[in-house]
């Protein structure tokens, strides 16, 4: 079994750990020497872990779209222990026209999205205050920043995710309980695999969203620039530093895209001073 740091050790909580960037964020702790309880889909999914890293890792299995299976993973893990930092990163994209979309898609997209990071961050805020601090980490995506044609319930959770936690945030940091949106751009974690598509209709074929539909059902993920075990060491150092940011946004392209889309706002804004001024009372 490796070695542990003579750094404190912390337990973390992170959900959706079964591949991409949740198993680089798990793997990374461990080896930092931190315990970790994993959520998965197929308890499976980490024996490999499990077999290395012993007690120090635990594995419960749990469907984000199940609140009763939420409250019940998250309640067990607190028995166990006090949980130092807790990350909301289990996610997945519905593709289409939201004219496309099912009343059941829609619903699954924003109770894994949006709901579930909002139960788990909330369960975890009285014991992270009581024991003096903790940490929340959000996986958010450059499509909480940056909006596309066929992802409108994927950003409708994420920017949702955007604006909880930037609230919580404020409400919680005299307590020392600490959130940061991280904000990854294209990054090779198999997420482009895993995309729920909807069923096309003849109208869209041939707009922005067919457009878009096409590039992803054929999109080569080796041309992504992110590394996620890159990305899952940025997150890890955050959670060393005192004074952690709100948003990380990793990636060159999510930075050039975000720098766009708030110029672009921006320059919006302003051009609607005057407008603004001029609906307060005469007198």
């Amino acid at each position: 079994m490796p070695t542990p740091s003579d750094k404190p050790v912390r337990h973390w909580f992170i959900t959706g750990a079964s591949g991409g960037l949740g198993r680089h964020l798990t793997e990374h702790a461990l080896r930092h020497g931190d315990h970790v309880t994993a959520t998965v889909r197929r308890r499976t999914a980490l024996e490999e872990l499990c077999e290395t890293y012993g007690d120090r890792l635990t594995v419960e299995i749990l469907d984000l779209t199940r609140q009763a299976d939420v409250h019940e993973v998250v309640d067990r893990t607190l028995r166990s222990g006090p949980v130092d930092i807790a990350v909301n990163n289990a996610g997945y994209a519905v593709v289409g026209a939201a004219e496309e979309m099912t009343v059941e898609q829609i619903r699954d997209q924003i109770e894994v999205l949006l709901l579930a990071p909002m139960l788990i961050t909330r369960a975890f805020l009285k014991p992270m205050r009581e024991q003096g601090g903790g940490r929340i980490i959000q996986i958010s995506s450059l499509g909480g920043q940056v909006g596309t044609p066929t992802h409108s319930s994927y950003h409708a959770g994420k920017w949702g995710l955007e604006g909880f936690t930037e609230s919580v945030s404020r409400e919680v940091c005299d307590f020392d309980v600490r959130l940061t949106l991280v904000e990854p751009g294209a990054t090779r974690t198999g997420f482009a695999s895993a995309l729920d598509y909807t069923t096309e209709s003849t109208a869209y074929r041939d707009n922005a969203v067919g457009r878009t539909r096409r590039y992803l059902e054929t999109a080569d993920e080796s041309v992504f620039t992110g590394d996620p075990a890159k990305l899952a060491a940025a997150i890890y150092d955050t959670t060393r530093h005192p004074n952690p940011p709100l948003r990380l946004t990793l990636g060159s392209d999510t930075y050039d895209a975000v720098h766009a889309a708030l110029t672009e706002r921006l320059t919006a804004l302003e051009s609607q001073q005057d407008l603004a001024a001029s609906i307060a009372y005469s007198d």
